[in-house]
């Protein structure tokens, strides 16, 4: 697959993404975090159980490639569960637009985590983080010098966020995309679906109340998108398709606006963009060494 026709992948990608924010901030009144995410991602296996088993196929008896599917999918299933449950909490409370330029930060974290497999960080980047940081402060501290629970939940899902983003760096390689994602969102939404029954006590009702939310969450958001990152990831170089998925908080900032009717302060827009400017600037190729 060429670059761009990847590219054009991740920029689906990022708009799918930027969307579900609706829909995470539309269920979180009705159910909890992990009965929208168990079911999400049991739904996006189930969309892929088509193509899955066709791909499964060749690979019949092949017991290493199994056994390194399975070990890939696990660590991306625990991961994507985690940052999802810990994403739902925040956008909660902070809101759909808040919440996808707060998770965008994990495009400044990818590099720096990176650091931990040996790779090094130029200047450029520490600036971009410290501007990074600059402009989280205008979006999330308030007047009172206080900061919501909700947007250090939204930091922390960031983290995890950019934590699966390199795992996939390192694992997507060496499985199917389709395959991957489908054993990702199985073992994930096994875990959420364990957890929600006796923490949240999820009734029929609230559920069938948000249907079309987790539907779409779980048929695009998962089946789709996760999907298409895999297989994106695979033909771009990690810095500029990181920078190409940053664009969901765009659109989740967009479809807050236009769907929820929510609204930013003229402070918090001035953080925002101060925050999104670093995050696209940190991405840019540039001449300087890493250092």
């Amino acid at each position: 697959m060429k670059e761009r026709n990847a590219g054009l992948l991740l920029l689906l990608t990022s708009f799918i993404w930027g969307m579900s924010f609706v829909a995470q901030s539309v269920s979180s009144d009705a159910v909890g975090s992990f009965t929208f995410n168990g079911i999400r991602m049991l739904i996006g296996a189930l969309v892929l159980l088509p193509v899955v088993i066709p791909v499964a196929g060749k690979h019949k008896g092949n017991k290493a490639y199994w056994k390194r599917a399975w070990k890939s999918g696990a660590l991306l299933g625990v991961l994507i569960a985690s940052a999802s449950v810990v994403q739902q909490y925040g956008v909660a409370i902070s809101g759909a637009g808040k919440g996808g330029f707060i998770t965008s930060i994990y495009i400044i974290f990818v590099p720096i985590f990176s650091m931990l497999f040996g790779s090094k960080v130029s200047r450029r980047t520490w600036t971009c983080a410290a501007a990074a940081l600059v402009g989280m402060y205008m979006l999330c501290i308030s007047d009172g010098f206080s900061i919501s629970s909700g947007d250090l939940i939204l930091i922390a899902c960031a983290v995890l966020f950019a934590f699966h983003i390199i795992a996939i760096d390192h694992v997507g390689r060496y499985t199917e995309g389709v395959l991957l994602s489908f054993l990702q969102f199985l073992i994930g939404g096994a875990i959420c679906s364990v957890v929600m029954i006796p923490l949240e006590h999820p009734s029929a009702e609230s559920i069938i109340a948000v249907w079309w939310p987790i539907l779409y969450a779980g048929a695009f958001s998962c089946g789709a998108a996760y999907t298409l990152q895999i297989i994106g990831q695979k033909y771009m170089k990690p810095s500029n398709a990181v920078l190409i998925l940053s664009l969901e908080s765009v659109w989740a900032a967009i479809g807050g606006a236009i769907i929820l009717g929510e609204s930013m302060s003229a402070r918090e827009m001035i953080g925002a963009a101060l925050v999104f400017a670093s995050v696209v600037a940190a991405q840019i190729p540039g001449k300087e060494a890493s250092h």
